[in-house]
Parts: structure tokens; sequence; C-alpha cells
């Protein structure tokens, strides 16, 4: 039943152009680090691992997270905009499978964003003057980053779901991204999700600041889970709700 949903939401997005967003604006933090680095190169030593710190800083603080959530939002837009909300909600599948088969997709999407910054990353670099490669390295930081996402991914659900407006989840995103950053410069990423992102992918360092990765694995997991049950949680009682409302 749950393929069957995921496949639904599939359907929901083939004809939108939501995927152009996600190939174009990653392009920004790429040439904005690029820039940077060049204009820095006297300080800047590390080659490819100094035009990571560039790069990163600029992705992760302004556009990985809003970027997450534009998606959320998107995949939840139909059910608003469109009055779907008792049609989804009164469908013969569980709720459960409801949520997780956007959470997949989203889920999904975040990979598929790191991957295209592990491209991109690499153009500017040779558009630089970097010679070679890329250390796979900072391809796992970026995979890693990923997997820090999972909490941002089921919070920006939440949000989503809970609030109509699709500009509104975005902007606390962008929000809680930039407050991450500073928390997670300031030793106290493990208990903010935004900053268990950037965390994930390194971002501004040249070195890898993850030293705990039980610790890392377990807030990760753990944000992830509270806002997974409390989507799903919502979601049951919203249906309740739909149904007395549609009966009346």
């Amino acid at each position: 039943m749950l393929w069957k949903c995921i496949r639904m939401e599939q359907e929901k997005l083939r004809h939108s152009h939501l995927w152009l967003a996600f190939l174009v604006i990653p392009v920004i933090p790429a040439f904005m680090g690029g820039g940077n680095y060049l204009q820095n190169q006297g300080m800047l030593k590390a080659e490819w691992y100094s035009l990571w710190t560039q790069c990163s800083l600029f992705y992760s603080s302004f556009f990985y997270g809003p970027l997450i959530a534009l998606y959320c939002a998107y995949i939840w837009r139909v059910e608003h905009l469109e009055h779907n909300w008792n049609r989804l909600m009164t469908m013969p599948v569980p709720v459960e499978d409801v949520f997780l088969s956007k959470l997949c997709l989203a889920l999904g999407c975040t990979v598929f964003l790191q991957l295209w910054m592990w491209v991109l990353f690499t153009i500017t670099g040779r558009v630089v003057g970097l010679d070679g490669m890329p250390p796979l390295e900072i391809l796992l930081w970026l995979l890693r980053g990923s997997v820090g996402g999972m909490g941002i991914v089921a919070l920006q659900l939440v949000l989503s779901m809970m609030i109509r407006s699709f500009a509104v989840p975005i902007a606390l995103a962008l929000l809680g991204s930039v407050l991450g950053l500073m928390l997670s410069n300031g030793g106290m990423g493990l208990f903010w999700p935004y900053s268990l992102m950037t965390m994930g992918m390194n971002a501004s360092r040249s070195e890898n600041v993850v030293k705990n990765m039980a610790g890392f694995g377990v807030s990760v997991s753990l944000f992830f889970l509270l806002f997974t049950a409390a989507g799903i949680r919502y979601l049951k009682k919203k249906d309740t709700y739909v149904y007395e409302n549609k009966t009346a």
C-alpha cells in the first residue's frame, strides 16, 4: 500500500516544474563559493577543501534547508489549494502510508540535491583552476548531510501539512538553517535539527567536525522519529476532524 501511495504522489508531481528549481538554484551557492575562493586565494591554501568551505557555507546556510522546505510545501500544495484534503483522508489507505509516502519522496529529493551539489562543486573547482577531482571525503560529507537532513525533512513535512501558506515553512527553514550554523559553531549542534544537516556536510570547515558519530546518529534518529510520529498523529486527528465536518 505504501508503494501505491508513493506512485500516487509521483503522479501529482509529474507535470510540475519543481525539478527546474532543484537544478538551477544550487548553481547560486556554487557560483558564490567559487567567487569567494578566487577573491581569497591568499588565505585559502587547501585547494578543494578550501573551496568546500566557501561553497558549503552558502549552500548549507541559505539554500539546502529552504529547498527541502520548498519540496515539502509543494507536495502538500495540492491538498491545500485544490481542497483535496477530504478525498485524501477518505481514501482506503492507512494514514501512515499517506505521510510516509510523502516522506520517502522528500528524502529522495535530499539525496538528489547532494549529488547534484557534488557535480556543481566539481565543475566549480575546475573553473577556478583546481586540478583533478575533489576528494571523495567531501562526497561522503555531502551524503552524511543527507542523513543529517532527515529530521529537517520530517519537520518541514509537518509544518507544510499544518500551515496552508506556501512561503511560511520555507522562511522558517531559512531561519532554522542560519541558526543551525550558529549553534553548530557554538558546540550545540546536536540539539537542533538544522544544525545536524550543517554538521553532516562539514559546512564551512576543511576538516571533519563530527567526532562523535554515535551521538550524531542518535540525535538524527530522535528528531526524525519524533517529527515523523508527530506528523502521523496530527494527520490521524485531522482525518477525524475533516470527516466530521464532511458529514455534518
